[in-house]
């Protein structure tokens, strides 16, 4: 039982063993406690159970965690690689008492755990106690029968935990290995403690106080909080000093020493040790939903990246080395941590991207930081000029710079870089206030500077804890928001998405102790700040105020599923309509879809079925969503499409999904666009899609809206409601519903027009002898008729009859329709055209009835009026102008 995996199974086992429940490892970013840039111990998921807040079916635990330490307050970076026992990733093994089992438990468990099932010596043991613990110190000696020497009082707070100034805190016990008298180094509470010959490898934490801002106080349920690290016990179960020399490390060394054909000795073994501790953390981190960036925790996980790829530089290796040795951790690792496997090709392709473009940083900045420092020896400075030079100018890090210089024993000034850097914001605050930006755009990019870039956790999780960072209202930053008043909220840390891409902002609540507010939207601002649109419903929000973050699960659960149908639909119009279809915009909400494309027609029945049949044909396959991380260049070019109106920057998200039935691409990634948004897990989560609408929003532009999930179910059941509906109506089955309306419309085709031509004739008629009456205008003969239930574009051809039934003269018809407006037109038989016009005549006609205007031929014309009233004035009009003429 000595290798990492099998000591990781006995530690759960035993536990489980003894009524613990064994707890999957929380994420490497904390959901719930948002001072915390990485989760750096076992008790971080369990912190709201600790304090009250929470409460489970369970009173005690047990768990192997991730932990990274590499950013804040907890931070071994710089250390790893040159010491025994540094990390910036590793595992910490421990067990839980919620107000079950108290110290003399917990030390039995700890000591049968060490001793019989790990089989560790006792004589190497000696443990501390905080030196008022009378109770640990009596218990020891009891169950460990340990000699006064061997049970070390220790007077400090290194065996005093508190949680932070307020809240749960206890006295500590830690069980400490002697690895012999070859090793310099005393027990604990010697001056020669900080040596290596005694290594802590477990701490019990006995928490049993409540400390507030006036006293101490005693927890009505004391509890239990133990935390070990693997790889410190795997060196004594293994009989190694340094960590490194573990099995599991030992398996990552000899892959990184076969792809760099550089043996792991002499000066080569600090880089080979740094990557493969960096090699956990990044992976670790990247399988968490974290990604390289220039801020927060983006920031961190780039500079764990690039300081492992700096000494795969330093071996020699002249292509990326990192992202080559992720199978040999998913085949250490991956069985007791799933999510390695999961995200393998994730990040894979993180790795590659960043290593690839850093190569090129590294190269470039390692030459002129050569020329830089030609000059300066041991002991020497950098100027922090120079060193934001570096980092300004040709994007080599502050930390690579330092680091590199480290083996010349050369450091830099860091204030000057400091100083060179709050120069260059002060310039670029400077530009932008000149450049007549919006009043509300200049508060977001103030705040942007002075709180940084929000950490997005919506990938990964809808519920999460952040602290509020600022606040604004009426164009402005303030210092709170009382209940009652609306405004904007930004925070450290945020599950909520901003709106673009053309999805919608999240919408949902934030909650403390006596605080509710509305989310009602968010909006991303100023390259990276969410800002949280919020209705404060109850109590006061400041600054540093701690909240729970909760997103409406069941909107955010639509706008994912309309989302990666968006994409879906996309690339069905591409299948079914050709290659030419580009997105044009979109607007992905929760309860529809719409998606506008450039096509130069309408779409037909056939084509709009066969995408929603392509569509569908993907959802059922229930295909996972894959995301990668891609320069943008590489993501284009392997067939990506980009979001219309959308800017990226030199890394991307790729998100995949299906697989390709039909055409050139059968067996290929049946979607793969470029997309910032959050989608469903699998294509099946959307249900099914239908689509509802199809017409054109611009010349050659397109728009398709469509629904899914339960809104399309709601909208397809509310079809076939109307279609039984409709075949009770006719008295048909629902199969026989077109048809049956066919032959309704062919018939009311034929009344109308029979009805129409019954309406002409009795219209034209009048006189006894069943002829519209003739009268002499002047030398004119002139046949006027108002008319009623016409259909105005009947009125010519009844025109045209009349001139023939006259002969030679003047033709005036006037439609009066039921909203009492009128239509005229006036006709001039063709011998006659030289005399009169007809648009002469329709104008007037029209004036009359109210109107303006009107036009057409000299022999037939047409216009309208509002009045129609006024048609007996009209022909009036038309007569005394033929009788002048």
């Amino acid at each position: 039982m000595t290798g990492v995996n099998e000591i990781r199974s006995a530690f759960l086992d035993y536990f489980k063993a003894n009524d613990h429940e064994v707890v999957d490892s929380g994420p490497l970013v904390p959901r719930n406690d948002p001072t915390l840039m990485f989760a750096n111990a076992g008790m971080n998921q369990f912190k709201n159970v600790f304090t009250g807040l929470e409460t489970r079916d369970y009173s005690r635990a047990v768990t192997a965690q991730k932990v990274v330490r590499a950013g804040g307050k907890h931070n071994d970076l710089d250390n790893v690689g040159y010491t025994a026992r540094h990390h910036t990733f590793f595992e910490m093994l421990g067990n839980f008492s919620f107000g079950d089992y108290f110290k003399e438990r917990a030390i039995e468990l700890a000591w049968n755990l060490i001793t019989k099932e790990y089989g560790l010596p006792k004589d190497r043991l000696l443990v501390t106690v905080y030196a008022e613990d009378d109770d640990a110190a009596v218990f020891w000696k009891k169950i460990a029968g340990l000699s006064d020497d061997k049970i070390i009082r220790i007077p400090t707070s290194d065996n005093f935990w508190t949680m932070g100034d307020t809240g749960p805190c206890g006295p500590c016990s830690e069980i400490f290995y002697d690895h012999g008298d070859h090793i310099w180094g005393g027990p604990p509470g010697t001056p020669e403690e900080d040596g290596d010959r005694f290594v802590e490898i477990w701490n019990l934490v006995f928490m049993q106080y409540e400390q507030t801002p006036d006293s101490r106080l005693d927890l009505p349920r004391p509890s239990i909080d133990t935390g070990m690290g693997i790889e410190r016990l795997a060196t004594v179960l293994q009989g190694v000093h340094n960590n490194y020399d573990i099995d599991l490390f030992r398996a990552l060394i000899s892959a990184s020493e076969h792809e760099t054909g550089v043996e792991a000795s002499g000066d080569a073994l600090s880089s080979h040790r740094v990557i493969s501790d960096h090699l956990r953390s990044t992976s670790f981190l990247i399988a968490d939903g974290v990604l390289p960036s220039n801020e927060g925790r983006g920031y961190v996980l780039r500079r764990i990246m690039r300081r492992g790829m700096r000494h795969a530089h330093l071996l020699g290796a002249r292509d990326p080395l990192m992202h080559k040795l992720v199978p040999s951790l998913i085949r250490e690792m991956g069985r007791a941590y799933p999510e390695l496997t999961r995200a393998e090709a994730l990040i894979t392709e993180t790795l590659k991207l960043e290593e690839t473009r850093f190569r090129k940083t590294l190269e470039r900045g390692l030459g002129l930081l050569d020329t830089a420092t030609e000059d300066l020896t041991a002991g020497g400075q950098l100027d922090g000029e120079t060193a934001f030079k570096l980092y300004d100018t040709y994007g080599f890090p502050l930390d690579l710079t330092q680091d590199a210089l480290r083996v010349r024993d050369i450091t830099v000034d860091t204030d000057g870089f400091d100083a060179a850097m709050e120069r260059q914001k002060a310039e670029a605050r400077a530009a932008w206030s000149g450049s007549g930006g919006a009043a509300t755009e200049a508060v977001w990019f103030a705040m942007k500077e002075k709180y940084g870039a929000t950490d997005f956790l919506g990938y990964e999780t809808e519920v999460a804890e952040g602290i509020v960072a600022g606040l604004a209202a009426d164009d402005a930053e303030t210092n709170e928001l009382k209940a009652g008043e609306t405004g904007f909220v930004v925070l450290n840390q945020t599950p909520f998405y901003g709106e673009s891409g053309g999805q919608v902002g999240d919408t949902g609540v934030m909650t403390a102790p006596g605080v509710k507010i509305t989310v009602t939207d968010t909006q991303k601002k100023a390259d990276g700040l969410f800002v949280h649109v919020v209705t404060v419903d109850e109590g006061t929000v400041t600054p540093e105020l701690a909240l729970e973050l909760k997103v409406d699960h069941d909107r955010r659960s639509a706008v994912r599923s309309n989302h990666t149908a968006t994409h879906l639909v996309h690339e069905a119009l591409r299948e079914v309509l050709g290659t030419h279809v580009a997105q044009k915009g979109s607007l992905v909400s929760p309860d529809r879809l719409r998606f506008d494309f450039s096509h130069p027609k309408p779409m037909s029945d056939d084509e709009l079925a066969i995408v929603e049949t392509f569509a569908n044909e993907i959802i059922l396959q229930n295909a996972s969503v894959e995301t990668r991380l891609m320069a943008v260049d590489d993501a284009i070019e392997a067939g990506a499409m980009a979001l219309f109106g959308e800017k990226y920057g030199e890394e991307v998200r790729v998100v995949s999904m299906g697989t390709a039935l039909h055409g050139d691409k059968t067996g290929k990634p049946y979607s793969l666009e470029l997309c910032g948004g959050t989608h469903v897990k699998r294509t099946g989560d959307i249900g099914l899609v239908t689509l509802v609408s199809e017409g054109a929003v611009a010349a050659g532009v397109r728009r398709i809206e469509a629904l899914t999930g339960a809104e399309a179910r709601t909208y397809l059941d509310t079809q076939d409601k109307r279609l039984r509906e409709v075949a009770g109506i006719l008295k048909v089955g629902t199969g026989d519903v077109p048809s049956r309306v066919a032959q309704l419309v062919e018939e009311r085709r034929k009344l109308e027009k029979e009805l129409a031509d019954a309406r002409k004739k009795l219209a034209m008629g009048g006189g006894a002898d069943g002829g519209t009456p003739v009268k002499d205008a002047g030398s004119f003969k002139l046949m006027a008729r108002t008319v009623e239930g016409i259909n105005p574009k009947d009125l010519k051809g009844m025109a045209d009859e009349a001139k023939t039934q006259l002969g030679s003269g003047v033709v005036v018809l006037i439609n009066v329709a039921e909203d009492g407006k009128a239509a005229i037109v006036t006709a001039v038989t063709r011998d006659l055209t030289e005399k009169v016009s007809a648009v002469d005549l329709v104008r007037i006609g029209s004036e009359a009835l109210g109107g303006r205007g009107g036009g057409g031929r000299p022999d037939m014309a047409q216009a309208g009026g509002p009045d129609g009233s006024k048609a007996e004035s009209a022909v009036s009009a038309i007569e005394a102008h033929l009788a002048g003429l």
